[in-house]
Parts: C-alpha cells; sequence; structure tokens
C-alpha cells in the first residue's frame, strides 16, 4: 500500500559548514536506506535531486543494477526497494512528476535540526496526511541543511527531531526513519 507522502533528498541548493551554497555528492547508503526505509512505510516515490548529470547517472546505475542487472535475482526485496528511486535534477522535477494526476497543489514540507518559527508539529502533519486527494511531498537536505530558498518555498515546515542535550546531528538516514515512524507507523 503507497501513501500521500513521498521523499526528496536535496544534494543541491544545500550549504556546507561554511554556509555556502554547495551541492553535495550522493552516498550508496543514502540510496539504498532510504528507499528501504521509504517503502517500509508505503511511499511510492524517493527522489534523489541532483543538478550534477554524472551524479544522476551514477544513481541510475545503480538502482538499474538492482532493478534488472544481477542484483535483481540476487535480492528482491532490495529491487522493490529500490522501484521507487527517481533520480531528478531539481525539486521542481520531482515536484512535476508528484504532482501529475493531482489537482490540489503538492504540499510542500521543508526539515531541519534548526528551529523555526510556525513548524509544524508531527502530531499536526500526521493528521494533515489524512487527506488522500493531498499529495505531500518530504524534504531532507544534505550537507549542513537546506538552504533558505528551500524554507520559503515549503507551504509546510515541520518540527526538528529534538534529542537530549545541544547536540543535534542526526544522519539524514536516522533522521527519515524516525521521521516516517512518528508520521506514519502504526500506534496502539
Amino acid at each position: 500500500m503507497s501513501v500521500n507522502l513521498a521523499v526528496a533528498l536535496l544534494h543541491y541548493p544545500v550549504y556546507n559548514k561554511h554556509r555556502q551554497l554547495v551541492t553535495t555528492a550522493f552516498t550508496n547508503l543514502d540510496i539504498h536506506d532510504i528507499a528501504r526505509t521509504a517503502r517500509t512505510f508505503g511511499l511510492s516515490r524517493y527522489y534523489l535531486v541532483t543538478p550534477s548529470e554524472e551524479q544522476q547517472q551514477l544513481i541510475q546505475r545503480i538502482v538499474t543494477h538492482w532493478d534488472s542487472g544481477w542484483g535483481a535475482d540476487y535480492n528482491p526485496d532490495r529491487r522493490e526497494a529500490l522501484s521507487i528511486v527517481r533520480p531528478v535534477q531539481s525539486l521542481q522535477d520531482a515536484l512535476a512528476d508528484l504532482q501529475q494526476g493531482h489537482q490540489q497543489p503538492v504540499n510542500i514540507i521543508a526539515t531541519g535540526a534548526a528551529r523555526r518559527p510556525d513548524a509544524v508539529s508531527f502530531t499536526a502533519l500526521r493528521r494533515q496526511l489524512q487527506d488522500k486527494d493531498q499529495q505531500h511531498l518530504l524534504l531532507l537536505g544534505t550537507g549542513w541543511g537546506l538552504a533558505d530558498e528551500i524554507f520559503e518555498q515549503a507551504t509546510t515546515i515541520l518540527e526538528p527531531i529534538q534529542g537530549h542535550g545541544a547536540y543535534n546531528h542526526l544522519p539524514v538516514r536516522s533522521a527519515l526513519a524516525i521521521m516516517l515512524d512518528r508520521l506514519l507507523g502504526e500506534r496502539p
């Protein structure tokens, strides 16, 4: 069963530690682990956003290996997970793809480790996801986080995951797993 939520991992526009706009490189683990997590929670699409044509080609080569290459027979579960991966050049490309066949504009949900004004709680977003006519795209950043321009485009900003103490720098794969459990996980 797929849900009305998709995820996009942005490699541009994001910041580096000097708060400069950069394009980051994807990691193999991000492809596999995020696809597996997203598929576990019923998502039908996982967008890897990078303007780098070489990175897109490499992502597609990895996906093809597990989708129709030797890996497809070796690990059918991985094939199913990677079937939802979509490398795209820009956030606009991901939004256009997700918008197809739907009337309402996609709800763009920005995430980050810092508290921001007007952020919605996980509980509030979980309720919003009940509207099956609305498509939602959860944006995660690489590097040192999503650029401010992405937060300006967002229709929703999700509250950060808060641990204990001042340190708050989760790996993106872990952060997504926590978010999806809070938003879509079974509750007693």
